[in-house]
């Protein structure tokens, strides 16, 4: 079984393509492309740049930070998840304490109200 090929494939194609989405869907992207779009791209392309320069450095800046062994107050787990850091920082406690302990009670927290804890 032989398929023969149609030569107007493409421009049928494309005609189904602008029906349903429209001309744009089937310009060419070079058709709207000129040297001041082309300045600006390059601009916002500078601008991202920095961006990802500015976060590889705090990167490593909370990396530097949490590479040091911090101990929860409450559990005395070693958690070094960098995830935790801002509840370290904040509350003195790794996530799962947080979650457990003083979540809805922050307010509470802050005046100097710390849960009783029972040894176990």
């Amino acid at each position: 079984m032989s398929k023969k090929k149609d030569p107007n494939y493409v421009a049928k194609m494309e005609k189904a393509i602008s029906d349903k989405y429209g001309e744009d869907a089937i310009q060419n992207p070079k058709s709207g492309w000129d040297s001041e779009k082309e300045k600006e791209y390059l601009h916002q392309l500078k601008e991202k740049e920095a961006k990802l320069r500015s976060r590889e450095s705090n990167k490593k800046l909370l990396k530097n930070k949490s590479s040091v062994v911090r101990n929860c107050d409450f559990c005395e787990k070693n958690k070094i998840k960098r995830n935790n850091d801002v509840y370290f920082s904040k509350f003195g406690c790794c996530f799962d304490c947080y979650i457990r302990l003083i979540e809805g009670r922050e307010e509470r927290w802050s005046v100097g109200w710390r849960p009783e804890i029972k040894s176990k």
